[in-house]
């Protein structure tokens, strides 16, 4: 058991998530840029919403990648999501975060000011989608 945590807390250590954590959290404020360019390509009609009332990515996602997840969505899920991150490195963080934004891209466009897409946000991370962690990690919206 020891061994294995051991394992667990190096590969957390050493996961490429480059200033994450620093005083200035460069590296999560340009995660957070990327996936808003991302999303600008991917699902174009959210990424208007937010631009047309003004609402930042680090409003609505900087938990979800600071946090890998954790209180965020379901344990079983945030484990299999881990599983994942080591295995194929932080590209998984966008790959979850644009899932749930394009699979709930309905619910989100029927937000009408920027308290309503605030909340939208929140409303995503729970539901039958996130409940089932294998099948949240086999869906394939972007092919």
């Amino acid at each position: 058991l020891q061994r294995i945590c051991l394992c667990f807390l190096l590969n957390l250590l050493f996961l490429p998530l480059p200033d994450f954590y620093s005083p200035t959290m460069i590296g999560l404020k340009t995660d957070q840029e990327v996936l808003g360019h991302l999303v600008r390509l991917k699902v174009p009609a959210v990424a208007e919403l937010m631009e047309r009332h003004n609402v930042m990515w680090t409003l609505v996602v900087s938990r979800w990648f600071i946090c890998l997840f954790i209180d965020i969505l379901p344990v079983e899920t945030v484990l299999r999501i881990w599983d994942c991150l080591f295995y194929e490195g932080s590209k998984i963080t966008f790959r979850v975060a644009l899932t749930l934004i394009k699979y709930h891209q309905a619910s989100i466009l029927e937000a009408n000011n920027f308290p309503a897409i605030c909340e939208k946000f929140k409303q995503i991370t729970r539901g039958p989608l996130v409940q089932d962690c294998h099948g949240f990690m086999k869906v394939r919206l972007f092919q």
